[in-house]
């Protein structure tokens, strides 16, 4: 991809793609969303799943695999390094986790279509300017932008490339991550524009918990409040039909939808 686009254009497709971003969060502001306030991360993602899997709609993807989804959701925690940091419900266990947030803060040898460490420690793509492909750390520019002004709004990392996401089969879901600092607490909010609830959420929110923990440090705050904001989150139920009694507990701890409780067949619930 060497001749894919000049410095010039890859900045205005950032700066556009960080607009969109934003007008789509404002609109969502304007009409309201449902917001999930829990006191740990592991907690937020059981009341996030059983929202989704109580109310969400069913909806076949553009792949074909069947989903509840639900209208846009935002998860927030006051504490997220309270545990438990991931629920005892995940299938996830710390170990695996803590390997991921790993690779997110400092990547890995494995190969994919892309991955967050290379989009916001290493953003570009295949860009190219006249010296050469672009090679933007994003991360560093929040730490910087925040040591230099602890009061600015404009600590902001994207991870999507328009000429190239447009393009993959798989392509970024996280979107945006924004660090702020206030009262000595740097809060971090982060955008899914589609986000798998029940199988990716959990680990989602506990590698960038330990991103913000990172910029905290090097900025010289305390950590504060982490914000997950997920535009279409949702749950392939059939897919994933081994990982929600868990969560459910057979219909003890709430009951899903009669369509998920149908694909699922694991109780007496699925012949309602």
């Amino acid at each position: 991809m060497g001749d894919s686009g000049s410095l010039d254009s890859s900045s205005n497709l950032l700066r556009a793609t960080s607009f969109y971003t934003i007008i789509i969060l404002l609109c969502v502001l304007l009409y309201g969303m449902k917001v999930i306030r829990a006191p740990s991360l592991g907690r937020a993602h059981e009341l996030v799943v059983r929202y989704i899997l109580q109310e969400g709609s069913f909806l076949r993807t553009e792949n074909g695999e069947d989903t509840v989804e639900t209208d846009e959701v935002c998860l927030r925690v006051e504490t997220p390094f309270e545990r438990p940091m991931s629920s005892a419900c995940s299938r996830f266990k710390e170990a695996f986790l803590d390997s991921y947030a790993h690779n997110l803060l400092f990547g890995s040898d494995a190969v994919f279509e892309y991955d967050y460490h290379g989009r916001l420690f290493d953003w570009g793509c295949g860009l190219c300017d006249a010296s050469g492909e672009v090679h933007c750390d994003q991360v560093r520019y929040i730490v910087e932008k925040l040591r230099a002004s602890p009061e600015s709004r404009r600590a902001v990392g994207v991870t999507w490339c328009p000429p190239v996401d447009g393009k993959l089969g798989d392509c970024p879901c996280l979107q945006l991550i924004q660090c702020v600092v206030r009262d000595g607490r740097l809060d971090m909010k982060v955008v899914f524009r589609s986000n798998d609830m029940l199988s990716a959420a959990g680990a989602n929110m506990f590698a960038l918990a330990r991103l913000q923990e990172f910029v905290a440090k090097e900025v010289g705050a305390a950590v504060g409040a982490y914000t997950h904001v997920s535009l279409v989150p949702h749950i392939y139920f059939k897919r994933d039909a081994a990982d929600i009694p868990p969560f459910c507990q057979e219909g003890r701890a709430f009951t899903p939808s009669e369509v998920v409780c149908r694909a699922c067949g694991r109780c007496g619930l699925s012949r309602r």
